[in-house]
Parts: C-alpha cells; structure tokens; sequence
C-alpha cells in the first residue's frame, strides 16, 4: 500500500488529480505482418482466426474519429499491422493525420519502424504522438520477437524525438517475463534522453494460434502485478501520462479503481482495441462517474507552416 500511496502523490505533483486521458484506437489496416512478435494475432507467422484487411478508407476513418470525439475521447489513435510505412503509404497517413486533426482530436499513430524522413513527414503532417513500444526488458525481448532488434526500436523512437513528436511507448507484461524484465522495461524508458510523454501498460491478452499463448497455456500474470506495475511505471515516469491499456476487459471495476490509484491517468476507450475487446463505452462511462474522474480535453499540437523561401517560420494550431 505504501507503493500506492507514493505513485498516488506523485502522479498529483504533475497532474491535476482525478483527471483523465482518454483515447480511442482503430485499426487502419489488419493483418498479414511480416513481423514474428509472438503475442499478436496480427502476425503473418502465427496461426490465428484473424482475417487480414486492407487499408481503411479516409473517410470511413473519419466516421470513427467523429464517434470517438462525441463520446469524449480528445486522442484518435491510429494502428497499421506493417513492419515500416512504405513511401507509396505516406500520402494516405498524411491525409489521415490532417483529416483527424481538423476535428480537433489530437493524433497518434503506430505504423512500425520509421525513418528518419517518414518521422519529419508525419511531424509536418501535424501528428501529436507515434506510437512504438519496447515491449519487454532487452533482456527477455529475443523471447518476444525475433524479425526487429530493440535496438531498431530505440532508433526509431530516436526518430520521432528529434522530428519534435510527442513519443508513446511502453510495453507488455505477463508474457512469461520476471519482475526484474519488468523494472528494466521502465528503467530503458525513464533513461531515454527525454521520457515518453505517454507509456502504455498492456496486460497480454492470450490468442489462440500465437507463440505467447500457447506456451502460457492459460497461465495470467495476477491482477496485483500489473496494478504494482502502474505504480512503479507513475514513479519512474513521473511527467509521463501513464495509460491501462489492453486487458482490462476482465477486471472488476474495483481493481481498475486500484490502477487508478497506483498512478495511471490514461486510459483506451471504446469496444475494441485494434483486433482484441475492451470494457464496453457504457460501463466505461459508468466507471468515470462512479469515481469522480474528469476527462481531459484534447490540445492538439501546433502544425508548423513552411515558406519554401525562409523554412519554418511560424506555427498554426488547428482547434
């Protein structure tokens, strides 16, 4: 409890307390992988009933967003099942990022690897936050995945940082890890040269037909281990908004009032998150009012405004 306790205060030095993050995540594009990453219904490799799906259409993307909007989310996320964006892939996120923008959300994405030019292309695109997690300890990673190195990870983090994007990363826990790999996950994200501005905490979420799962063979992680996860994550991170993330669908409503309490300020909204369930919109709002939580409104990030003559000169927010 005394861990609790020192999460809960220092979540307060930084946050007003009570208040909430709160995004929406759709897949904009399904399936077929290269990527061997062994908890992910979405890999190529694995053996899942998941059917692959092409990239989403703008618009229907937007419908998405505008739901989201109304029922209160101020972040839309955005995830692409590939190993990198292709150039030919640039212009589609490009409008997706000025369409979702123009509703005022603020915007994320996660499309695997970048370069160093796809970074800058998304920042001038106006994206809030690039999603790109570590996933695990350096250590247990080899464990994990095997077709895209930790150090490919941190480069691409490095990416985004100098594009000027705000960074979300973070990782999952219950796939066989220690405790140790756990704390080494947060210590890799609190020694980066500026923290991540949001760290996501999965809790794995088993599927059927990949690695993770099946050697897990119904084996969960207990509830109390991700709830002391928060916290350590809120005390390593302070500054950071530290989000629940996936598999909180099973959890009762006072364990989520606990991860609450051990420092979490984020978390995802809405019924699905990419290809597994999430708590329902209705008991979600239901929670939030039931424990006094506030929800934060959206502050989308500046879009820079170029003059081919003098380069960046100036910056425009779009509410």
């Amino acid at each position: 409890m005394d861990l609790l306790l020192l999460a809960q205060n220092k979540l307060r030095e930084h946050f007003p307390p009570n208040a909430v993050q709160v995004s929406t995540l759709l897949s904009i594009k399904t399936g077929n992988c290269p990527e061997d990453c062994g908890y992910c219904s979405q890999s190529g490799h694995h053996s899942t009933d998941l059917q692959p799906e092409k990239k989403i259409e703008v618009q229907k993307a937007i419908i998405e967003a505008k739901k989201a909007k109304a029922a209160g989310s101020s972040r839309f996320c955005m995830g692409a099942a590939w190993k990198h964006p292709n150039d030919r892939d640039m212009p589609y996120v490009v409008e997706l990022i000025k369409e979702v923008k123009a509703l005022g959300l603020e915007t994320c994405m996660t499309l695997g690897m970048l370069s160093g030019n796809q970074a800058q292309v998304l920042a001038e695109a106006g994206l809030d936050y690039y999603n790109h997690n570590l996933d695990t300890s350096r250590e247990y990673y080899n464990h994990i995945v095997s077709t895209r190195s930790y150090d490919d990870r941190l480069t691409t983090l490095n990416h985004v940082r100098q594009a000027g994007i705000n960074i979300c990363s973070g990782g999952i826990i219950g796939m066989g890890e220690s405790r140790d790999d756990r704390i080494n996950l947060l210590t890799e994200l609190a020694n980066l040269p500026k923290p991540p501005e949001s760290v996501p905490i999965n809790m794995l979420v088993p599927i059927e037909g990949t690695p993770i799962a099946d050697q897990l063979q119904g084996t969960r992680l207990p509830v109390l281990e991700w709830i002391r996860t928060i916290a350590v994550t809120r005390l390593a991170c302070p500054t950071s908004y530290v989000r629940i993330a996936a598999g909180r669908e099973g959890l009762t409503d006072a364990e989520q009032a606990m991860l609450f309490m051990a420092g979490a300020n984020s978390f995802f909204y809405g019924n699905r998150l990419l290809t597994t369930d999430n708590t329902t919109t209705n008991h979600d709002d239901q929670l939030i009012a039931d424990l006094g939580l506030t929800v934060e409104k959206a502050e989308p990030r500046q879009i820079p405004v170029t003059n081919a003559m003098n380069g960046r000169i100036g910056s425009l927010a779009v509410v």
